[in-house]
């Protein structure tokens, strides 16, 4: 799955999308650089009006992990305001490459 193919709404993630964009967070319990990428786009989220951040339990929504190709968690995607991925990191992102991604959703 290439950046592009994935749109999501507000019914798969279970919260609005953001007016401006949204970061998705693929998280799982026990996973350390989960922890830390919360904090990285919950601060992001609150710099950048119109951002939102939701975070998502990959263990327990396994079927959304596969419809979007996620294979390790933190998986963070980038949704312009349609829903539509514009770029997608794995691992602990920097909180300077976030801002940088949503550049291309806003």
């Amino acid at each position: 799955m290439t950046v592009g193919e994935v749109a999501l709404d507000a019914e798969q993630l279970g919260e609005e999308l953001g007016e401006r964009a949204t970061l998705v967070q693929f998280s799982s319990a026990f996973c350390a650089p989960c922890r830390a990428t919360r904090r990285v786009l919950d601060e992001v989220a609150a710099m950048v009006p119109g951002v939102s951040h939701v975070e998502i339990d990959a263990e327990a929504r396994l079927d959304l992990v596969r419809e979007v190709g996620v294979l390790k968690t933190p998986t963070v995607l980038v949704l312009d305001a349609r829903g539509r991925e514009v770029r997608r990191a794995a691992g602990q992102p920097r909180k300077i490459d976030v801002i940088a991604a949503l550049g291309e959703a806003v």
